[in-house]
């Protein structure tokens, strides 16, 4: 275990929707690491997971993995979970670190667009906090718009989040039974956020889908989905440990 003397954590999420092993095996990591850990939503509303992943997409496939719904069952009863704060009261300068999780069912729009905040991941990074993100806290992060400049807050940065292959993947292999559950949006996370960057290379995908990846540049951390969220954890455990 790394010690981290109670470095603190700040993890938004929209009030439903948001993906169960993303978030749950995050926090379980985090807290057993000793580190501090607060939640935020839009109206410090408890937020829900999305429902299907509890039972298995399709099929029972598709769904979390029972680890991370025992740690999701877990992480409900915590007092840090059951009690959020607003969006609009974050303070950047009490944290360590922001997580940013994903999520890809409707009710992760809450999240991916509110400008409450995009603002104060740009205040996040303006401190130099260290960041991390996972698949469509990606897109919430590369819509953040640097006010100076008028450029996304990771312009010239090299990050992955949810790939195009994936995404394409889970969408049509589920369409004829859940329509478009698979697609937040009508554009693919990854052709979204290449849009805001100085080069849309800069947007790594890994060699394989099923072997875990990061990518690390400067205070940022992130990964592309929930196979990749134990390496991302204990990355990013080790990186306050620093701090």
């Amino acid at each position: 275990m790394v010690q981290t003397n109670s470095k603190k954590v700040l993890i938004p999420i929209p009030d439903k929707d948001f993906d169960t092993t993303e978030v749950s095996i995050t926090w379980k990591i985090f807290k057993q690491n000793n580190i501090d850990i607060t939640f935020a939503t839009e109206n410090a509303v408890v937020g829900e997971t999305d429902p299907l992943l509890l039972t298995g997409v399709i099929f029972g496939q598709l769904g979390a993995k029972p680890n991370a719904i025992a740690a999701y069952r877990e992480m409900q009863k915590s007092n840090e979970f059951l009690h959020p704060i607003k969006f609009g009261d974050i303070k950047p300068e009490d944290y360590n670190m922001l997580f940013l999780p994903g999520g890809h069912a409707k009710g992760m729009r809450q999240y991916l667009e509110s400008k409450t905040l995009q603002n104060k991941i740009v205040d996040f990074f303006k401190l130099n906090k260290q960041i991390g993100s996972v698949c469509h806290g990606t897109l919430v992060l590369a819509r953040s718009m640097d006010p100076l400049t008028g450029k996304s807050i990771v312009y010239d940065y090299q990050l992955t989040g949810l790939t195009k292959s994936l995404e394409k993947l889970a969408y049509y292999i589920t369409k004829w039974k859940l329509n478009d559950y698979y697609k937040t949006y009508e554009t693919y996370l990854q052709d979204e956020v290449e849009t805001y960057l100085q080069n849309a290379t800069n947007f790594k995908t890994g060699f394989s889908s099923f072997v875990p990846f990061l990518v690390e540049d400067r205070n940022l951390t992130s990964a592309r989905w929930p196979n990749d969220v134990e390496k991302l954890a204990n990355r990013l455990v080790e990186k306050l440990a620093t701090e």
